[in-house]
């Protein structure tokens, strides 16, 4: 049986079997011609290939060429890169450039007018330096694999909207229809199928005879033609066809794919097309439309003020659950009715909040407990987090966004199994996150300093770049949501990038130009005498943290509005604080004198604040005014508290004591918690932390990005090998002298006894020369090597082993066999 030229692709021909002009016979052949930049720049464009590293280059070709690594190929082309891909999977094979070329820009007298002659070498480089196409120019060979993946077949169309080619169509015809097909289309009869085949598709790929052939369809005929011409080339057909389809059919210009349905040669439709694979090739990247142009200054303050105000509201976030934080869901994550009590108290959309949640916790500033009734809560990095500078603590946030493969924008959708996705949950990884958001942020800065980009020009970008289905509607949806949180984040203003998203894109510390921009925080508020205080920027951290129990938030923007209530006053007295201290705090920090209604609000909600005690006893009130216990008792709200006086100053209740205390509170008093001893309670709770937990780890899409390091080492470790399977060796003398030829086969490596290895290997290591041996490491992996031996003894042999580049150590019972090298060899 012969052998394919597609068969070849990896094959590892014997060095002198290069072809007598130098072209590469195998795909293996083609890479072993590269220098070693070239080499590991393959290496590092395609990653995969890397795990583990190729023995030699013709592992590397094999490896190339599975259907998982050239499908994530082909998903990481461009547009043009991939058009031009396809394009040669339904080009002969070999294919000469100038095929290739007829079929992206056209048969006519000059291109399309959109740069597709000059685009080419660049689209034809690219597909080289990944190991997708081989061969020169007159040999352009795309590999078997993707050829596969993108040529036409029955079950699944081009891409380019061809279909079979006239001998694909015919394979399954009877002689005898195919004669009465060449003679309805005035060719002369032949001798065989075969020839008869060559003679239609030599009149339907003559420009002048072919043309001549249709200028004698009826137009009704022609217009069947053009519903096909652009794909899908199917059509479903009735057993009496329309004397157009039948006209058609007779002629060859459409031929039966099954009983009900007809397809267009891809011969013809080519014709059609003027030559052109694809109805409108794309070898230029669309360009990014500017939507607005503003001052970058305004940019750059509106992005500050977005800044502040995502430090504020993941502070705000993570405080509220510093004390009770929402439960673990069983399956892991938030549960709907926290998410929406999220979003109500940050004044967000569910979207939003999920967002500041899943950027909190990438953060690693929230994280669950790990207790048996698991819940979330701030992480000690919290704390660490909050002392920082404002611009640092920026940063943190932005830098933990950038490479995050978390995306807060899966929330709400369905997993494979059909379950919702939750905030906090599994299944939110997307590993294209990161490179995305990268490149959105690239095509931004390619912009003019200050100018916003249109999204659907820069959707167009993206899709270009990854044009393959699924990817790039991952991709779109990515974008878009990077542009929203970009924004919300502050590292875009007015939806351009500003100076501190800039340096954050350029790997620069981003807290240095945000630094400028922020206010220096304030230590001073505005009270008023509607019982409300403005704060004209942000707080410094003591009075904000007292602000924050004393009064309620109202407001926020530009400036904060709190609202101080007998609630939020009895909130700070349970919290240890003091009239006194209350009113020295707002004449300290108050840049006007505190308005009398607000002292008289702190003095009539502290005289009333502990007149009422309550203990567990199950739980009790005590007050030394039995005329105000009377009064609870006779008070129908009171009647779910199980209140029943025990003393003329004591009430037992059946509630427990925080039960108790929240229904007082409702009714109007203003009660206070005592201990077993009689003495207050001060209800400052400690801020619960989780115990330390480190960051979520982005989920890679792929395997990693190689080093240089780890790339000149492959690089080396394949040279080695491949010296190791393409060496030169003698035969040894035992198996020459065997009559009938009992040694090795050319390249195979001859198995030899125990003796034979051991003699030959000892007497390489007297002269000092080189020997190729076959050995089985511990895991039973098989290899190839070229080692020259210095030491054998206890059943080992050391020497440098050239296709490691190391000294090492061989078990003798592990080596398969043993050969001497060509003299000219290493």
């Amino acid at each position: 049986m012969g052998t394919g030229p597609c068969d070849q692709e990896a094959t590892v021909p014997e060095p002198s079997s290069t072809a007598a002009n130098g072209a590469p016979r195998s795909l293996a052949e083609a890479l072993r011609a590269r220098d070693d930049a070239a080499l590991a720049a393959l290496l590092h464009a395609r990653p995969d290939l890397l795990s583990p590293v190729p023995g030699d280059v013709t592992q590397l070709a094999t490896r190339a060429g599975t259907r998982a690594s050239v499908v994530r190929a082909l998903d990481r082309l461009d547009r043009f890169a991939l058009q031009t891909a396809e394009a040669l999977a339904v080009a002969p094979d070999p294919c000469p450039y100038g095929v290739l070329e007829s079929l992206l820009a056209g048969t006519g007298g000059g291109t399309p007018g959109n740069g597709t002659r000059a685009a080419l070498p660049r689209a034809l480089a690219t597909l080289r330096d990944q190991a997708l196409v081989w061969g020169g120019d007159e040999q352009l060979r795309l590999v078997r694999t993707a050829r596969e993946l993108l040529a036409p077949s029955a079950s699944r169309p081009s891409p380019t909207g061809l279909g079979p080619t006239v001998a694909e169509a015919t394979a399954g015809m009877s002689p005898t229809r195919i004669q009465e097909i060449v003679a309805a289309a005035g060719l002369p009869a032949t001798h065989d199928p075969v020839s008869a085949v060559a003679a239609l598709t030599g009149l339907f790929t003559d420009p002048a005879r072919m043309s001549a052939l249709l200028d004698q369809a009826p137009p009704e005929a022609r217009q069947v033609l053009d519903r096909l011409v652009w794909g899908p080339p199917y059509g479903e057909v009735t057993a009496n066809p329309a004397p157009p389809v039948r006209w058609l059919r007779d002629r060859g210009l459409l031929l039966p794919a099954t009983t009900r349905t007809v397809v267009l040669p891809r011969e013809v439709a080519l014709h059609l097309r003027g030559g052109l694979a694809h109805r409108t090739p794309e070898p230029v990247a669309p360009e990014v439309a500017v939507q607005r142009e503003h001052r970058p200054p305004l940019v750059d303050a509106n992005a500050a003020g977005q800044a502040l105000a995502a430090l504020a509201t993941v502070e705000e976030l993570v405080k509220s659950w510093e004390h009770a934080g929402p439960p673990v869901l069983r399956a892991g994550g938030l549960s709907v009715r926290d998410l929406k009590r999220t979003a109500a108290a940050l004044d967000a959309d569910e979207p939003t909040a999920a967002f500041w949640i899943e950027l909190a916790y990438a953060a690693g500033l929230l994280a669950a407990d790990g207790e048996v009734d698991e819940r979330y809560g701030p992480t000690p990095a919290f704390d660490d987090w909050r002392e920082l500078p404002p611009a640092e603590r920026w940063s943190a946030l932005a830098g933990a966004w950038l490479p995050a493969t978390r995306t807060a924008g899966a929330v709400g959708e369905q997993d494979p199994k059909g379950r919702t996705l939750a905030p906090l949950g599994p299944g939110l990884d997307r590993s294209a996150a990161p490179e995305v958001r990268r490149r959105v942020l690239e095509l931004l800065a390619a912009l003019p300093e200050g100018a916003s980009a249109d999204p659907q020009s820069l959707l167009d970008r993206l899709s270009w770049e990854r044009p393959v289905r699924g990817t790039s509607e991952l991709r779109a949806r990515l974008a878009g949501l990077t542009l929203t949180e970009a924004e919300l984040l502050g590292v875009t203003g007015r939806g351009a990038l500003s100076a501190p998203g800039r340096a954050l894109l350029e790997h620069r510390d981003p807290a240095q130009p945000l630094a400028p921009l922020l206010p220096e925080p304030v230590d001073r508020v505005l009270l008023q005498a509607d019982l409300t205080a403005v704060a004209p920027g942000p707080l410094a951290r003591p009075l904000a943290d007292v602000l924050a129990v004393l009064a309620d938030v109202e407001s926020k923007g530009g400036a904060t509005v709190y609202r101080f209530t007998p609630g939020s006053v009895r909130r700070a007295l349970d919290g240890g604080h003091t009239a006194s201290d209350l009113h020295a705090f707002l004449a300290e920090h108050s840049a006007t004198p505190v308005p009398q209604p607000l002292s008289y609000l702190i003095d009539d909600v502290a005289r009333r604040h502990g007149r009422l005690r309550v203990g567990a006893a199950s739980s009790y009130v005590r007050c030394d005014d039995d005329a105000l216990l009377g009064e609870i008792l006779a008070d129908k709200r009171s009647a779910s508290l199980g209140l029943r006086r025990l003393a003329p100053t004591v009430l037992a209740a059946q509630a427990d004591p925080g039960a108790l205390l929240d229904g007082l509170r409702a009714m109007g008093y203003a009660p206070a918690a005592e201990s077993h001893t009689g003495d207050v309670l001060v209800a400052r709770a400690d801020a619960r932390r989780t115990p330390a937990r480190a960051k979520p780890v982005p989920v890679p899409e792929g395997p990693p990005l190689p080093d240089e390091t780890l790339l000149a080492a492959a690089v080396r470790a394949i040279r080695a090998g491949d010296l190791a399977a393409t060496a030169v060796r003698k035969e040894p003398a035992a198996a020459a002298a065997t009559a009938g030829g009992g040694g090795a086969a050319a390249g195979e490596l001859p198995r030899t006894s125990a003796a034979e290895t051991l003699a030959t290997v000892q007497a390489a290591a007297l002269t000092g020369s080189v020997v190729w041996i076959g050995y089985v490491n511990a895991e039973g992996a098989a290899s190839q090597r070229v080692i020259a031996p210095v030491r054998v003894e206890g059943g080992f042999v050391t020497g440098y082993d050239h296709t490691a580049d190391e000294v090492r150590t061989f078990a003798l019972h592990r080596i398969t066999g043993v050969a001497e090298l060509a003299d000219d060899q290493v």
